[in-house]
């Protein structure tokens, strides 16, 4: 291990020698590549160097005395001369002015000319158009602008760019001074108007100012070419105000003049829709504004004069008045149309079926259009036979086509009075025959009242039960003790009153009068017995055997207390009051006198009124009959009346059908 060892240490130390000798060679051959390349450039150097001054003096040497002492060759006066002629060759000329110029030469950069300076000056070619520079010609003559006379390097600064601008700027002083017409093209769209481009300068035009009429698209005149007038200038600001509209209106101020000459009401004009608002049109008629109100563009109702009219649209229109005061002149439109309630009878026909839409609704009925200018009315009692209608707007709404009938024709205030429910037959002109007075029938609780019962005797029909004919007995003080909602019932028709459409009702009288009997049965003094079924502090009431109820006070009664179901025996009617259907009761055998002085009243009574006898209670009911008898015949003819009008109207309307069927034929 030892020899290998040492072996790899003699390798490694002879691989280290080796490279050491191969660095120090590389070292020496680049110092001598540097050494032959400064060698090189010192001789490069000493070439370049040889056209250098070198201080030596060659030919002959002119000093400042030599150059100021005057010439042998020429005399003083020839001197002066030559002098004088040289400066007349050079112009007077100042900075910041246009001067005219000759072109001396024209490259791919620059455009040399003299102006008669010492020096010429140059102008680079983007400050020409393509066309003058391919008609430019040395020779030609061209005025620039001369911005400076030397800058740093003596140079002659001129600019073509700016003796344009500042000609530019001359003409739009002079056109602004004098009223003149400049030429501009539109460039672009700002807020608030267009940006013109006027001989260069641009100028700012309002939206306002670029026709007389509102411009609604301003994207339209971009990219064209105008004429103008400057109506605003400020140099210092470099602020350009121009206007199109001035110049129309200087062209439209004499026909103006002559149209107000001669316009009077009546006339028939031509004009365009200048403007539309809510409530109306502006019209141009050449100069001239006039305003066509809504109510003048038709006869018609208008919500919005969009609907007749269109912006710019051109359209004959009558002058209705002229202010020659403040010049404001009336039109309408309506008044070149026949006016539509011409020969409305024709139209319309009173007992015709029509057809409208509904314009308008109020509480007292629904406005219908017939057509346009010609309306009519459904008052809210003429919509229904039998509904009980609070507001229109339960049948109808606004836009609706509807069906009606035309029930009347006013000519002289154009009213028309229409009709919905006599599209339908009238249930009440038959009402006797189907309800005839004290005929039976079931109807249905549709609503209660403190007064009584609304009774449905069928769809749109119906009666009222006073709370008084509910029952024969009991003291109704609410309907709701007897009856509910939606329940059937029995009733009698007690009368129908035909001018208010209205059915007089009864409950109790489906039964006949107990009470009749009652008297008889329960006179002052007659013993009774009964159940108690109602107790109060004061007393209580008691069922008697017929179904009346009698009151037993306790201070007329033998026992303390009484209990609901308990017997009452041994007890007289003390008072009978038919009138207010009452029966009191008394137990006390000191009232039994009382009763019998009430029983010789009651009978005394009768004796001396005169208590109708069998014969009179039969003549009083004859009587009675034959009264409900003309009433029934008066509401018999009433509505035999109303079945001649119905008939009457069928007939005319098929007569009307088998004339028009007629023409048709002959036709």
């Amino acid at each position: 291990m030892t020899d290998e060892v040492k072996q790899e240490q003699a390798e490694q130390e002879t691989a280290e020698n080796t490279a050491e000798e191969t660095a120090v060679a590389e070292a020496e051959e680049q110092v001598q590549e540097e050494t032959t390349a400064e060698e090189q450039a010192a001789e490069e150097r000493k070439e370049t160097m040889t056209h250098v001054y070198s201080g030596d003096v060659e030919g002959e040497v002119y000093n400042l005395e030599d150059l100021q002492r005057p010439s042998d060759e020429y005399s003083d006066d020839e001197y002066n001369e030559m002098v004088d002629m040289y400066e007349d060759t050079l112009n007077e000329i100042e900075e910041k002015e246009i001067v005219h110029g000759r072109v001396v030469s024209v490259d791919e950069k620059y455009v040399v000319v003299d102006i008669g300076f010492k020096s010429e000056g140059i102008i680079q070619v983007n400050e020409f158009s393509n066309e003058a520079l391919e008609a430019m010609e040395p020779g030609d003559e061209v005025e620039v602008f001369l911005d400076r006379v030397e800058d740093k390097e003596g140079q002659l600064i001129l600019s073509r760019r700016k003796a344009d601008i500042l000609k530019a700027w001359e003409k739009i002083e002079a056109s602004h001074d004098d009223g003149d017409i400049i030429e501009g093209y539109i460039k672009r769209r700002i807020k608030g108007g267009m940006v013109v481009d006027v001989l260069g300068i641009d100028a700012f035009l309002p939206g306002s100012q670029i026709d007389v009429r509102p411009v609604r698209d301003f994207d339209a005149y971009v990219g064209k070419t105008m004429e103008f007038q400057v109506v605003k200038l400020n140099m210092a600001a470099e602020n350009v105000v121009v206007s199109h509209r001035a110049l129309i209106e200087s062209d439209l101020e004499e026909q103006r003049e002559e149209i107000l000459e001669t316009i009077e009401a009546g006339q028939v004009l031509e004009g365009a829709v200048k403007n539309i608002t809510d409530f109306g049109v502006f019209i141009d008629l050449g100069g001239v504004d006039g305003l066509l109100h809504i109510t003048d563009l038709s006869w018609g109702r208008v919500d919005d004069p969009h609907e007749i009219v269109q912006l710019d649209q051109r359209m004959n229109v009558a002058v209705i008045d002229f202010d020659e005061k403040s010049k404001r002149v009336s039109l309408g439109l309506k008044q070149l149309q026949p006016h539509p309630w011409d020969a409305i009878n024709e139209k319309f026909p009173e007992g015709n079926k029509v057809q409208g839409r509904v314009v308008s609704i109020a509480d007292y009925g629904a406005f219908i259009e017939l057509e346009k200018g010609v309306e009519g009315l459904i008052h809210i009692s003429e919509m229904s036979w039998t509904q009980h209608i609070k507001h229109p707007s339960q049948l109808v709404e606004k836009d609706d086509i509807v069906e009606c009938i035309v029930l009347n024709i006013n000519e002289e205030e154009k009213k028309i009075s229409l009709g919905v429910k006599q599209l339908e037959d009238d249930p009440w002109a038959d009402i006797l025959d189907r309800f005839p007075v004290g005929s039976k029938h079931t109807g249905v609780v549709r609503n209660l009242t403190n007064f009584g019962v609304f009774v449905e005797l069928e769809p749109g029909i119906d009666g009222l039960i006073h709370v008084s004919d509910l029952s024969w007995t009991e003291k109704v003080d609410h309907p709701n003790e007897v009856v509910d909602k939606d329940q059937e019932i029995e009733v009698v028709i007690l009368g129908v009153d035909f001018d208010n459409r209205r059915i007089t009702l009864g409950h109790k009288q489906v039964e006949d009068n107990p009470w009749k009997q009652y008297a008889e049965e329960y006179a002052p003094g007659n013993t009774v017995e009964g159940e108690v079924v109602k107790t109060t502090d004061k007393g209580v009431f008691v069922k008697l055997p017929l179904g009346a109820e009698a009151f037993l006070s306790y201070a007329k009664s033998t026992e303390a207390e009484y209990k609901e179901g308990d017997k009452v025996e041994d007890a007289f009617v003390l008072n009978f009051d038919e009138g207010n259907k009452n029966i009191e009761l008394s137990q006390l055998d000191s009232d039994k006198n009382k009763a019998k002085k009430a029983k010789k009243k009651v009978e005394s009574a009768n004796t001396e009124t005169g208590a109708p006898t069998l014969g009179e209670m039969s003549g009083l009911a004859a009587l009675k009959k034959d009264m409900e008898e003309k009433e029934k015949a008066e509401a018999q003819k009433k509505a035999d009346a109303a079945k001649a009008k119905k008939k009457e109207a069928e007939d005319e309307a098929k007569a009307e059908e088998t004339e028009d069927e007629s023409s048709d034929e002959e036709e």
